[in-house]
């Protein structure tokens, strides 16, 4: 096989506590995620490395064991490309396309495992080409902002929260709990931006219709799966009744799943541990805007390595919520970096640019 990787699970502790309506008991403190190294036989041991990570949802099915376990199908599936991985510009944009379509055909689901492949894959063509990963999805420069995301809380807690984040030209609100309305009225008596707010299925319909003229008052700009992923005859309902954009996160894993949500709901977050990578979450991304989508980009608590790629394709989002790495007490991850406008500057050097510290190697 042509292809090596090495993967290493990190336990990584959050900065402030950061729970969601989904969470369990006990969640919030620390995450996991998974960072790997992928080595290319044909260029021997001295040759180009390239970095990639893989955030295990286990609402998804994923885990480091899932990720582990199927790595070698994928990494095999891949094998008929791998000359054109090694070849000029133009080949080596195709042969990475069809990567993620062979492991897409290979094994379902499972975004976690080919998402560190994929970003890896990215990352070591860019080294070999000497062009960024930006230059090789054919992204323009410039970039949107991100917001930044408050898990539930006390609303006072949630409040202060907001007022340390509130030079972020938008903030997104985690909702679901028993306190959402007083959290969103704390949030507004400090910051005076665009709040957006995420239910992560923690809803009722009833609830929520009531809630609207409320959320419109406090200017609240979209709300994010406020149901369970399947029940998209609620997410419709909700729509026809809101004046405010409904997005599908939980119901919107890959491409597959646009068809099924037009004329549903609004938009569509995107995120590269869901849908499988950087080169999956560009084409999500394009489908979702040619059929009428307003585009969302979203991520999990994941180091810079998830957060450049993504920041990579954020020119085709509306809506960009790129803040995992800030989310950690410590990234271990060196080379990106926020612009006091909070657009996240990419590293000018060949592939993604980032190291991963020596002590967080695989």
């Amino acid at each position: 096989m042509s292809f090596e990787i090495k993967f290493r699970t990190l336990d990584l502790p959050l900065r402030d506590p950061f729970l969601i309506a989904r969470s369990a008991q006990g969640e919030g403190h620390r995450v996991t995620t998974v960072v790997a190294e992928l080595r290319d036989t044909v260029d021997g041991p001295d040759g180009p490395v390239g970095l990639g990570e893989g955030y295990p949802e286990a609402y998804y099915g994923d885990t480091p064991a899932t990720m582990a376990a199927v790595t070698p199908a994928l990494l095999a599936a891949i094998e008929p490309v791998a000359g054109g991985l090694r070849g000029g510009l133009a080949e080596a944009r195709l042969a990475l396309e069809a990567s993620a379509d062979l492991m897409a055909a290979a094994i379902a689901h499972h975004g976690a495992a080919k998402c560190a492949i994929d970003i890896a894959l990215h990352d070591l063509v860019g080294k070999r080409l000497g062009v960024s990963v930006r230059e090789l999805l054919e992204m323009p420069a410039d970039r949107p902002p991100t917001d930044f995301t408050l898990g539930i809380d006390a609303p006072d807690v949630v409040a202060e929260r907001a007022r340390r984040a509130a030079d972020f030209p938008a903030l997104k609100i985690k909702v679901g709990g028993p306190s959402d309305l007083a959290t969103l009225e704390a949030v507004r008596g400090v910051y005076d931006g665009p709040i957006r707010v995420d239910a992560n299925t923690g809803w009722t319909l009833d609830g929520a219709s009531q809630l609207l003229p409320v959320l419109e008052r406090l200017g609240v700009v979209l709300v994010e799966q406020p149901f369970p992923a399947r029940r998209l005859d609620l997410l419709r309902e909700l729509q026809a009744r809101s004046p405010l954009p409904i997005v599908a996160d939980e119901s919107a894993v890959t491409i597959e799943d646009l068809d099924a949500l037009a004329g549903v709901v609004d938009g569509v977050n995107v995120k590269l541990a869901k849908v499988g990578g950087v080169g999956p979450a560009k084409r999500m991304l394009a489908r979702a805007r040619q059929m009428g989508f307003r585009t969302f980009l979203g991520c999990m608590e994941e180091t810079s390595i998830v957060i450049a790629a993504s920041a990579a394709v954020s020119p085709l989002a509306e809506w960009v919520d790129l803040d995992g790495c800030l989310l950690l007490a410590d990234d271990p991850v060196e080379g990106l970096e926020l612009s006091p406008d909070k657009v996240w500057r990419l590293p000018d050097r060949p592939g993604q640019g980032l190291s991963l510290r020596p002590e967080y190697r695989p």
